[in-house]
């Protein structure tokens, strides 16, 4: 690949960040959330995804606070009613977060056409066309997070 090829990807990758960002602020303004309470529910909701509960301490180090400032965020996200505290069944003395249901249509009813339209845009794509897809954007991810997190 050419250093031309990588530079024009690296800012069509920068273009598509720019795109959802301003998507997400848009939800966070109509919402009366900041940016990091927007990052949470996407932690919360992404490790429900995977079938993991969400502990506060694993939602700092998701969305890169310390102890005070999570307590603080799931307080605010509780008292509007985005987010509730779930006792573990099995360990009383484990807390986790879960979204809402309120939450969770708020944010389909957000993100919900835009979720739509990608997916009928990959459609013109093959299964391995998508796969080097994925990797790419999960190679480019993690550099972005190394990168974010000074390492």
């Amino acid at each position: 690949m050419s250093d031309e090829t990588a530079r024009e990807l690296a800012l069509l990758l920068r273009r598509l960040n720019v795109e959802l960002d301003a998507v997400t602020a848009r939800f966070a303004e109509l919402h009366g959330l900041n940016r990091t309470d927007v990052r949470a529910l996407v932690a919360i909701m992404d490790a429900a995804r995977r079938g993991e509960a969400l502990t506060a301490g694993r939602l700092g180090e998701a969305v890169d606070l310390r102890s005070a400032s999570v307590t603080a965020l799931v307080d605010r996200l509780e008292k509007v009613g985005h987010l509730r505290r779930v006792r573990d069944p099995e360990d009383r003395r484990r807390v986790g977060l879960e979204m809402s249901e309120s939450a969770m249509a708020a944010g389909g009813e957000h993100f919900g056409g835009l979720a739509r339209d990608l997916v009928a845009a990959m459609e013109g794509y093959t299964d391995d066309e998508l796969a080097v897809v994925r990797r790419w954007l999960e190679d480019m991810t993690a550099v972005i997070t190394r990168h974010n997190r000074g390492s």
